[in-house]
């Protein structure tokens, strides 16, 4: 009987399994909470594009969950999107958003203590593209790109898959700019602190819509100064700042360079983990593209000051393949700037 018994409870736990996955979305996801996990400490842009969705996103979920976001930190945000990829439900209850540089991180040799493989990702979109700025307090003394090729320099850096670690190891791999950098910060607002109390020079990978939004007082004031943009093509927010691919003439080095930043094309992403069920990645993928469109969610951010340029899931995976299918001595090339000497 009892052997009987556990048969029975093991027939009804597979039931519900099944029925569970087999519920529409509307029936899966009402009265829920769907996870939204940020990489990063509370404070920094990810951080900041993650709530903003996440106060508007449920509304937009077939259902209407609430939609709640939560800080997991560690290692330049690898810890999340490690959990995400091997740990999190693979029901569509969990999405999150984490470096935009880590889906390039494995095609380029970097590799530590990742547990993922991005082309498996399950694409929610990304909200924006944007540029990333190299941008140095006033009392560092340097104001441009000639200061910054002459005068040693220290900046902050979130872990070596992070933006910020790893554009100013292509400064000083590529064009062998004097820079050190500082790294061990669990987020954009300790790196900026640091900054502000002259701990660091500056940071080279701030990205412009989160200067613009939490920042822009030290602009105003003068405190710090922009003095490279970092991105694909050049930001019409910055014209008179140089765009690093226009400082060298080689080919091959404005092709490594494109494929470095082709991170900041998808630059706010957001995935769930590999292996969702289709009409639930359809509910969490249309849900997104509604709400990059929502009168109310659009509103909020432009009081914050926040780009939105959105992509859609589709869209963000293709990049990611496309990145994937580089010629392999442009790989090498970029491989190599981004080499952290250890």
């Amino acid at each position: 009987m009892r052997n009987l018994a556990r048969i029975g409870s093991l027939f009804a736990a597979l039931w519900f399994a099944g029925a569970a996955h087999a519920a529409t979305p509307a029936e899966f996801y009402r009265g829920r909470n769907v996870q939204l996990l940020v990489g990063f400490s509370p404070g920094g842009g990810y951080d900041l594009y993650a709530r903003v969705l996440a106060r508007h996103m449920g509304k937009h979920i077939a259902g209407n969950p609430t939609v709640v976001a939560q800080n997991m930190p560690g290692a330049g945000s690898v810890k999340a999107a490690n959990y995400l990829y091997s740990v999190a439900a693979k029901d569509g209850s969990v999405f999150g958003t984490f470096d935009r540089g880590l889906p390039m991180e494995r095609l380029l040799g970097r590799t530590e203590g990742q547990s993922f493989d991005a082309t498996k990702f399950t694409w929610i979109g990304s909200v924006t593209d944007e540029p990333a700025v190299c941008a140095f307090s006033r009392r560092s003394g340097i104001r441009n790109w000639q200061d910054m090729k002459t005068k040693p320099f220290k900046v902050g850096g979130a872990g070596v898959t992070a933006d910020d670690e790893i554009y100013p190891t292509v400064l000083g791999n590529m064009f062998n700019l004097p820079v050190r950098v500082i790294s061990g910060f669990p987020g954009r607002a300790e790196t900026v602190l640091s900054v502000q109390r002259g701990e660091i020079d500056g940071l080279c990978g701030w990205s412009w819509s989160s200067l613009m939004s939490r920042d822009k007082h030290m602009l105003d004031r003068g405190e710090i100064i922009v003095a490279l943009q970092l991105g694909v093509e050049k930001s019409l927010d910055l014209p008179g700042v140089p765009l690093l691919g226009d400082l060298t003439s080689d080919p091959k080095q404005k092709a490594a360079l494109r494929l470095i930043f082709s991170r900041l094309t998808v630059a706010r992403p957001f995935a769930a983990p590999p292996g969702l069920p289709p009409e639930r990645t359809k509910a969490l993928r249309d849900g997104f593209d509604a709400t990059m469109k929502d009168p109310a969610y659009l509103a909020e951010m432009r009081r914050l000051m926040l780009e939105v340029r959105p992509q859609a899931g589709a869209k963000v995976e293709q990049v990611v393949r496309e990145v994937y299918a580089s010629p392999a001595d442009i790989v090498k090339l970029a491989a190599d700037a981004i080499r952290t000497a250890r």
